[in-house]
């Protein structure tokens, strides 16, 4: 199962005057699940979109089910709900714009200049803050037995054990770079908190 946290917003967030996206109503939009999936699809795409379309994509996460598995009454539950509800309400914050006479929607430029990223822990998973938190407990524990002369410990001289601590938070720094972009609204074919269809089975 995984859950989604806070994001962290890059790019413009500026006043609505400006034509930008607040922060603070960004955040609004972001609270509701649907909404962000309705974002992570429109990111995917460099134009109109059909709301029948993110409709069907919606219900297949929802449910867990492939998207050409989707029961017509599933794809009618999300789309009443998109069309009365969700995109009049992002159309009115200024992140899409939304076209109920021909049923499509777009995502606007003040969109386009925000980064979305999730905070997504999934099963037994740890919160990245958990754990540079213990690779620092693990680092500075480290340091201090080397200065002890205990053997094992005192085998390894303090340079190497700074090489050690310095590779591992290179190595974690990265990896956690590739995990936070994995995270991203718009990245991959699925929301990051929606598991793949083939995880699950």
């Amino acid at each position: 199962m995984a859950t989604a946290g806070a994001s962290s917003l890059g790019g413009e967030q500026t006043t609505d005057d400006s034509g930008s996206i607040s922060e603070d109503e960004l955040f609004t939009l972001l609270s509701n699940q649907r909404r962000r999936h309705i974002l992570h699809a429109l990111m995917r795409e460099d134009g109109p979109v059909d709301v029948g379309q993110i409709s069907q994509e919606i219900a297949a996460w929802e449910d867990g089910t492939p998207i050409e598995k989707v029961s017509s009454t599933d794809r009618k539950r999300v789309y009443t709900a998109l069309q009365q509800t969700h995109l009049p309400k992002m159309d009115k914050a200024g992140v899409l714009e939304y076209d109920h006479n021909h049923g499509v929607v777009e995502p606007t430029e003040a969109l386009e200049d925000v980064e979305i990223y999730m905070d997504v822990v999934r099963g037994r998973e740890i919160p990245w803050s958990d754990y540079y938190l213990g690779l620092t407990a693990v680092a500075a524990a480290s340091f201090a037995v080397s200065t002890l002369e205990i053997f094992p410990f005192s085998v390894i001289d303090q340079f190497t054990w700074g090489v050690f601590v310095v590779v591992a938070f290179a190595v974690s720094a990265l990896a956690h770079r590739f995990y936070s972009r994995r995270n991203r609204l718009g990245i991959d074919s699925e929301p990051p908190e929606v598991e793949h269809v083939s995880d699950r089975h």
